[in-house]
């Protein structure tokens, strides 16, 4: 994955136990979370570096590094058969996001900050034509990056048939689809968020079990892939927690 920078982003990989070759950090006053930091890589035996902010600068290529950036030794992508094996929480059915063609990394990183927080079990992304997790999908997901499993896959569609084989309903998000709010998202889920501007693929679109949107009122219809993202992401949460 190379380096991430950022102050919460460095606490969240310490925290979560993400390999990290080294840390840097700008020479000066050791002051509130850099503190934390310090402590945390004493603990895991991870060498810290202080440095001239001026190479942090360099280092992280106009990015605001709040005077810290840790080297990781890479992002570790699962296999689509072990995440399924990871996949299965008895509190709740198992619950996937697909994404196809997502290419801005601050849209995957926000979609996984809300994946994460919402309690989805993994993100599956194609090796083709989709941003991969880098230093601006760490950033841009406040660190959920860390936690949240990630799978890459060859063909997403190859990858859809394998969900339904192992239980799952394939969900497209979708304008041409019902609202959310009157499908039943109880089951075991796989939802499906299209590439920005171009929603979902023909192939992918025709795998969907059924295809699921979000209502609207305003001139505009139309979201953002990734908020569109979390808010049926979210109406899944609040159905299963009306379930008894």
């Amino acid at each position: 994955m190379g380096d991430v920078v950022g102050r919460q982003v460095v606490l969240e990989a310490l925290r979560s136990g993400q390999e990290i070759n080294k840390i840097l950090v700008a020479k000066g006053p050791r002051q509130g979370s850099i503190r934390e930091i310090f402590a945390l890589a004493k603990e895991q035996g991870i060498v810290i570096q202080e440095v001239e902010r001026n190479i942090l600068d360099k280092l992280s290529e106009g990015a605001n590094h709040q005077g810290v950036l840790a080297q990781m030794a890479g992002v570790s992508y699962l296999e689509l058969e072990e995440l399924l094996a990871r996949s299965k929480d008895g509190k709740w059915a198992p619950f996937l996001v697909l994404l196809d063609g997502i290419q801005d990394p601050h849209n995957l990183g926000s979609i996984m900050r809300s994946g994460e927080a919402l309690g989805i079990e993994g993100v599956i992304i194609p090796k083709r034509r989709a941003a991969p997790v880098t230093q601006t999908v760490m950033k841009s997901s406040a660190g959920a990056a860390n936690y949240l499993p990630v799978c890459r896959v060859g063909n997403l569609v190859v990858a859809m048939d394998t969900l339904k084989k192992a239980g799952y309903w394939i969900i497209g998000a979708d304008m041409e689809g019902d609202t959310c709010f009157l499908q039943d998202l109880t089951g075991p889920i796989a939802l499906v968020i299209g590439g920005e501007g171009t929603g979902l693929s023909r192939l992918v679109k025709e795998k969907c079990d059924f295809l699921s949107s979000v209502p609207m009122r305003g001139a505009i219809n139309s979201l953002n892939a990734s908020v569109a993202a979390a808010l049926l992401m979210y109406e899944v949460v609040r159905q299963r927690s009306l379930v008894p």
